[in-house]
């Protein structure tokens, strides 16, 4: 039987006022990190604050055990 193993990764947006602003790039080392250790994005979504500006990200990662 195959096994799995799983690991969430949090981003936090920049912004006072404006809200909802992610750092692409630090976004997208990360993702590619992740991807050359042999994890696997499976779900990424936000997290809403006032006036539907995102508050933060959740990228949930998966690799065999």
């Amino acid at each position: 039987m195959e096994q799995w193993e799983y690991r969430t990764l949090k981003f936090f947006t920049k912004g006072f006022f404006t809200g909802g602003k992610l750092d692409v790039d630090e976004f997208d080392a990360e993702l590619n990190a992740m991807g050359s250790d042999g994890w696997e994005l499976i779900s990424c979504f936000d997290t809403s604050q006032h006036q539907g500006s995102s508050k933060e990200v959740i990228c949930v990662f998966k690799r065999r055990k």
